[in-house]
């Protein structure tokens, strides 16, 4: 695909600074683009590469820097990166049709994609213009909404809702059994039965390996728009509000119920039957051990504190040893008074 500046910004809006002619093909680096390629800046700390750069054109903040041949000027340069690079790589036609080896007891829309060793499980509805790739494993009763897409090897446990337009990459796990025993007095171990289901709303997207316990009694709750990343563990009757983010290994415990908006950073961990507010920022590898009730940034290990706290307390923590130093040399002075007087 081949797209002029004055196409992209006539869909996209901006302003064009030079050549709307100028003619792309490809998303690029400052640093290793070339002709015919769109670049983008969106962190100031790459600005001296615009000197050098050898990109057709660059996406940027106003005002205009010298430096490109052609610039598109919007206020937010990665997001229009974004779209612009949706619209030159879109997703692969949907190729309708079931695959000989699919075992397929639900109904499926005659739009949908089903690919090889498939099994679809009774009562299950597959809407149009899904994708489903080999060897997924849809179980029964489950709904998968319209233009979404599963990559091999999903698997979806019975009765869990998938909304439209979702992305489902490989080994993630849906609906499996929630973490749930109660401890007899001897110290063995009694299963709960989980009996809930994960609803998952529209445009969500799942990363690989993640995994998305089954309520206990009531829900799991995915909202629309959510991104989790991959190798992430989301408990039973968890609730995600809309459109909230999570980068790969974060670790949610049952019953925790996450604001929309919300970011969490790779490798944190949000204990059970906690409340976090809407637009929350969890800085990564932080222990979330109480409810955070305001929006804000929250950072640390053991305790987290609001995000400019634990930056002054952990500057301190850096000079622990100087500070124990003066004390020692305080005390052997204090002590040396004493003596005198």
């Amino acid at each position: 695909m081949v797209l002029r500046l004055d196409e992209i910004v006539a869909r996209l809006g901006g302003e064009i600074v030079g050549a709307g002619d100028t003619a792309i093909s490809r998303i690029g680096t400052l640093e290793g683009a070339g002709p015919g390629e769109l670049a983008f800046l969106a962190n100031p700390k790459y600005r001296h590469q615009l000197a050098t750069t050898r990109a057709a054109a660059v996406i940027m903040a106003p005002p205009a820097v010298a430096g490109p041949a052609a610039a598109i000027l919007t206020p937010q340069p990665y997001l229009y990166y974004a779209r612009v690079a949706q619209w030159l790589n879109p997703l692969p036609a949907v190729v309708a049709g079931i695959h000989p080896s699919a075992v397929v007891e639900g109904a499926v829309s005659a739009t949908a994609s089903i690919g090889p060793q498939v099994s679809i499980g009774a009562g299950a509805r597959i809407a149009d213009d899904v994708v489903i790739g080999a060897n997924c494993s849809i179980g029964a009763g489950v709904e998968i909404g319209a233009g979404t897409r599963l990559a091999a090897n999903v698997t979806i446990y019975s009765g869990v809702i998938l909304g439209a337009r979702c992305l489902v990459h490989s080994a993630a796990v849906i609906g499996a059994d929630g973490f749930g025993f109660a401890r007899e007095a001897e110290g063995a171990w009694v299963k709960i039965p989980q009996v809930g289901r994960v609803l998952v709303g529209d445009d969500v997207e799942i990363g690989a390996g993640t995994t998305i316990d089954r309520g206990a009694l009531g829900d799991t709750v995915i909202g629309d728009g959510v991104k989790l990343d991959n190798q992430i563990q989301v408990g039973h009757n968890v609730q995600i509000g809309a459109h909230t983010a999570m980068a790969g290994c974060v670790g949610i415990a049952g019953s925790a119920v996450i604001g929309a908006r919300c970011t969490v950073g790779g490798g944190a961990v949000i204990l059970g039957h906690l409340n976090i507010a809407d637009d929350v920022n969890v800085a990564a590898g932080t222990l979330v051990a109480k409810s955070i009730c305001k929006a804000g940034t929250y950072s640390g290990a053991v305790p987290f504190l609001e995000h400019g706290d634990w930056l002054r307390n952990f500057s301190r923590l850096r000079h622990l040893d100087a500070m124990a130093d003066k004390i020692r040399a305080l005390e052997q002075r204090l002590a040396a008074l004493e003596k005198k007087s």
